[in-house]
């Protein structure tokens, strides 16, 4: 694992060392327990999320069609009315007030016609906002631009070495303490989720990429703005053996694709990845998921209006790897 003498960094990318930190968290929610060592190979990785400009750049070199643009075939879903099999996407829509927050319903709004070019649906566009990341992105989406780019999406093990900026065992990417100066650091929600938000980070929604601080690796948005997908399957818990006085697991990958199903809940038939990073929705009364060691089940065939991704490169970058 030792780390080249002299190198090139691929445009738009840092390299992160090869090391072992502690990965995980035992003071927040269950799935990220145990705490962990975790060592991993050095690797580069996107310094900003995936943007529509980027994106969009893609999509006009190869005619890719997202997930949420693909009309579903009624052979997939024979039990549904031919009227409900529409192009589309779940899009978050504030509340006018109050709400129990166990059900997810009241907020986000299945919508037709929503994808990456139509965020918020048909009427609405990524005008003025090319700079911000990608969204509605299902996680083949966000593969084949990897795999288009040269690129390849990170492990839950590798995202998260990246997003703690060097700064082991620490509870945010920037340290100990929630805000800076009496400040947001990040983008996330401020007030009460989901019908009040008081808008102290100064964005509604999500932020141009790099609006914030970065880490101490020199990475931007490793908290907030958008959750991120990894490639690794989920799994409720990392593994009880993850840190086996004996040895720490070199390169670990999380879950496996039959264990990311939960066939006791029907909504999670689907095998589900773990995303990373929290979001611009993420607020203290309801989601404290703005944190390195945070993780949340994503069902692999549904982009969202708070998803995205951001890329990596394993060994030597080749010289048409694309921008």
């Amino acid at each position: 694992m030792s780390e080249p003498e002299s190198r090139i960094d691929p445009p738009g990318m840092t390299r992160i060392p090869a090391g072992t930190f502690r990965m995980g968290s035992e003071d927040h929610y269950p799935e990220e327990a145990p705490i962990h060592s975790a060592t991993v190979d050095g690797f580069w990785i996107d310094r900003l999320e995936v943007t529509n400009r980027k994106f969009e750049r893609f999509v006009k070199a190869t005619g890719y069609e997202t997930v949420a643009e693909r009309r579903p075939k009624a052979e997939d879903f024979p039990d549904a009315p031919a009227e409900n099999l529409l192009a589309g996407s779940l899009v978050f829509v504030k509340t006018a007030g109050p709400v129990d927050l166990r059900h997810l319903s009241q907020w986000w709004v299945w919508t037709p016609g929503a994808n990456w070019r139509r965020p918020e649906g048909p009427r609405s566009s990524p005008d003025g906002r090319m700079d911000h990341p990608v969204v509605h992105v299902a996680y083949e989406d966000a593969e084949a631009y990897a795999t288009w780019a040269g690129k390849a999406l990170p492990t839950e093990a590798e995202w998260e070495r990246a997003a703690r900026g060097g700064l082991d065992g620490q509870e945010f990417v920037w340290g100990l303490q929630r805000l800076q100066d009496g400040s947001p650091p990040a983008n996330w929600w401020q007030g009460e989720f989901p019908w009040q938000n008081s808008l102290d980070d100064g964005f509604e929604g999500s932020a141009p990429v790099g609006s914030f601080p970065s880490n101490g690796f020199g990475l931007f948005d490793m908290a907030g703005n958008v959750w991120e997908w990894t490639s690794d399957w989920y799994a409720a818990q990392h593994s009880k053996d993850a840190d086996d006085e004996c040895c720490v697991p070199s390169n670990p990958r999380g879950g496996a694709e039959d264990e990311s199903h939960d066939l006791a809940q029907p909504q999670f038939k689907i095998p589900r990845k773990v995303i990373k990073g929290g979001s611009f929705l993420c607020a203290d009364n309801y989601c404290q998921r703005y944190r390195p060691a945070a993780r949340r089940p994503q069902m692999i065939d549904t982009g969202m209006s708070h998803i995205g991704f951001r890329c990596i490169v394993r060994s030597e970058p080749i010289a048409d790897v694309q921008q």
